[in-house]
């Protein structure tokens, strides 16, 4: 690597399997780009769900990923592995990590990185990788929304939501999303969300056959689990796609079978961190031809909750667990 690089870094590491306050700042050599992959000076770094399940014990990196949390990162390129074709050193990109964003430095393959958008913040484009590749995935890969569907999104004021409703209804969608509280469901419907149900109040499913007009949601992203099974099921149309990328309500849950066979559901699910480089590497491309552009003329955007500074990712983690943000929750490291 370049003689201009420094030889240690500071890097937050969990440090135990707990709370918050196990997140701990530390000093380590930087990570070396391996074949196709770039060296990041890390800007800023996204906080997602995920880490804090890794900070718990729950949620191991794949294997060769950094045993540091954070899964995507924005910031200059500063070295190049062998065999990078597409980046030169300073170029700027916000990436989708396996691991190691919480950091003054990470490691990612090329084809993982995209531009960051023009005007787009360093803090702003490092909210993007994560909720977005997992959005386009479920969505539009695997739940194969069409223009003039209906999108129904649990967690409608998290990070995934709020990408959600963005990208699905510039792209024809009608979203209809759950949350919270009432100001949770004025975001989403500021956002782009025909509907928002507040779940304390509502019953999810009543109000989606109502809104429409009894045939229910084309598709269905679900984090919750547990007892939204079941209601999922009820809740969705004929020839519905029901999508599971969390299981925060639990991992188990009652389905009626014949309800499935009777609508012809499809029920199925996905993780993004353990998905191959070449699997990232399409999603990218589809997402720069498709979701970039709008991303560039600001039509979209992702909604920022509260940045802190790398030092005190903790805090970052306790606002996540609270559960009252509403988007992405980012932290500073430049």
């Amino acid at each position: 690597m370049s003689a201009d690089l420094p030889e240690k870094m500071t890097a937050i590491a969990i440090t135990q399997p707990g709370g918050p306050l196990v997140l701990k700042p530390e000093r380590r050599a930087l990570p070396e780009p391996r074949e196709g992959e770039i060296l990041i000076r890390v800007r800023a770094a996204g906080v997602n769900r995920p880490d804090v399940q890794q900070r718990k014990g729950a949620y191991p990196p794949p294997p060769d990923a950094s045993d540091l949390p954070g899964l995507e990162a924005a910031g200059e390129v500063a070295a190049l592995g062998p065999n990078v074709t597409r980046w030169r050193v300073g170029d700027l990109v916000t990436a989708l990590t396996p691991g190691g964003a919480y950091a003054e430095y990470c490691r990612v393959h090329e084809t993982n990185a995209l531009p960051i958008p023009h005007g787009f913040t360093f803090t702003e484009a490092a909210a993007i990788p994560e909720t977005f590749f997992t959005v386009w995935n479920n969505v539009f890969q695997r739940g194969a929304l069409q223009e003039g569907e209906t999108l129904l999104v649990h967690g409608g004021s998290s990070g995934i939501g709020t990408t959600a409703i963005q990208i699905a209804s510039k792209l024809g969608a009608k979203v209809i999303v759950t949350a919270g509280s009432a100001e949770k469901c004025e975001a989403c419907e500021k956002l782009g969300a025909a509907l928002a149900i507040n779940y304390r109040e509502t019953d999810f499913v009543a109000a989606v056959k109502e809104f429409t007009d009894g045939k229910g949601a084309n598709v269905i992203l679900d984090m919750v689990g547990g007892s939204y099974v079941a209601r999922n099921y009820d809740a969705a149309a004929i020839e519905g796609r029901i999508v599971q990328i969390a299981t925060m309500g639990g991992a188990t849950g009652e389905a009626n079978y014949a309800k499935l066979m009777m609508k012809r559901l499809t029920h199925t699910g996905s993780t993004l961190r353990p998905r191959t480089v070449e699997f990232k590497a399409k999603v990218a491309s589809e997402l720069e031809a498709r979701v970039w552009p709008l991303l560039a003329a600001r039509r979209i955007a992702p909604v920022m909750d509260m940045i802190f500074p790398l030092k005190e990712a903790w805090r970052a983690h306790e606002r996540m667990e609270e559960g009252d943000h509403i988007g992405k929750i980012v932290l500073d490291v430049a």
